[in-house]
């Protein structure tokens, strides 16, 4: 099984120019990886959690989780994040390379203390992964989305004891804070 021989690490200075790389192969275009290129360089999206994947020393795929947070939360023991962008170049699609690569995110987002983690996207993709659809918990995104694409905006809990108990809108990194990447 080709899961076998991925192999996941935390992305560091020296790996940009790979990240950049899957970034513009899995999407066919310059635009997230220049999302990518401001995320890591925001002082407001940090700390980050920037994971490459490898299958034979190749980059195949990579994952980015910025720190956001809750408005007017008065609970600053809940940290939370936003999960974007999520990229496998092409020729490593469909193979759960990307399901791997948010487990692994997960899991150590989830050590970290990490207790809600958002995305905006595929809603057929991310409830695989144990996201659920995040408005009807109570968390609005930091731009409004048509009313369509509601159930693309997203959450999985890292504490069971979290949803039901704060709710708010979502404050992301300033790189994030724009009105056009909210749009599934």
């Amino acid at each position: 099984m080709i899961l076998q021989q991925i192999r996941i690490r935390e992305a560091g200075d020296s790996d940009l120019n790979d990240v950049l790389c899957v970034e513009r192969l899995a999407f066919g275009r310059d635009e997230e990886a220049e999302l990518v290129r401001e995320l890591l360089r925001d002082p407001s999206a940090k700390p980050i959690l920037s994971l490459l994947a490898f299958k034979d020393d190749l980059p195949v795929g990579h994952i980015l989780f910025t720190k956001a947070h809750l408005e007017h939360c008065h609970n600053p023991a809940i940290e939370i994040a936003i999960l974007a962008p999520l990229a496998i170049v092409p020729d490593a699609q469909k193979r759960g390379i990307g399901g791997k690569l948010i487990k692994t995110g997960l899991e150590l987002l989830s050590k970290s203390g990490v207790g809600l983690v958002f995305v905006l996207g595929h809603p057929e993709y991310y409830p695989k992964h144990g996201f659920q659809p995040a408005g009807c918990l109570g968390f609005e995104t930091p731009y409004s989305i048509p009313q369509e694409n509601a159930i693309a905006w997203m959450v999985q809990a890292l504490r069971p004891e979290i949803i039901g108990s704060v709710f708010g809108k979502v404050i992301c990194a300033n790189t994030l804070n724009k009105p056009e990447y909210w749009r599934e």
